[in-house]
C-alpha cells in the first residue's frame, strides 16, 4: 500500500480546491473510461446508450443536440450502435416521417456491462488502496462532492 499523503500545512482556498478536486475527478473519469475500454463501444456510444437508458427513446435530432454534436454525427454513432443491435429505430408517432431510436436489449446488456466494470475496478481500488479509515473518508467526501452538485 502507498504511503498516506501529508495533510496540507495550511488550508487550501477555495480556488486551489477547485483546482486540485477537478484535476483528481479528470483522471477518475479518464481511468473509469480506460477500464471498460475492452466494451466494443466508443465513449460516445456509451454516452448514447446511457441517455436512451435515462430518458427513453428520443429522435436523432433530439439526441446530437443532447450530446452537443452534429446530427450527422449522431446519424453515423447510431448506425453503428443498429448495426451492432444496441439501438432499434421506430416511427415517431407524433410524426411519422421521423424515426426514435430507443436501446435495445443487448444495448441495456452492453451498458450494464460497461457499468459493472467500472463499478468493480473503482471496488477493487478501494479495497486494495484505501484502509477502513480512509474508506470513511472518502465516503464523507462523497456525500460532500453530492451535495456541491446539488446546487
Amino acid at each position: 500500500m502507498p504511503e498516506p499523503t501529508e495533510a496540507p500545512s495550511a488550508e487550501p482556498s477555495p480556488e486551489q480546491l477547485a483546482t486540485q478536486l477537478a484535476a483528481v475527478i479528470g483522471r477518475l473519469l479518464r481511468r473509469l473510461r480506460t477500464t471498460s475500454s475492452e466494451s466494443l463501444l466508443t465513449p460516445t456510444q456509451r454516452s448514447v446508450l446511457a441517455r436512451l437508458d435515462r430518458e427513453g427513446p428520443d429522435t436523432t435530432a433530439a439526441l446530437a443536440r443532447a450530446e452537443y454534436v452534429r446530427p450527422q454525427s449522431m446519424r453515423l454513432t447510431l448506425g453503428a450502435l443498429e448495426s451492432q443491435g444496441l439501438v432499434g429505430r421506430a416511427p415517431d408517432p407524433a410524426d411519422g416521417r421521423k424515426s426514435v431510436m430507443s436501446i435495445t436489449d443487448a444495448g441495456l446488456a452492453a451498458l450494464t456491462a460497461v457499468r459493472a466494470a467500472k463499478h468493480n475496478w473503482l471496488a477493487e481500488a478501494v479495497a486494495a488502496e484505501l484502509d477502513a479509515d480512509e474508506q470513511l473518508t472518502v465516503a464523507r467526501a462523497a456525500e460532500l462532492l453530492d451535495r456541491l452538485v446539488r446546487t
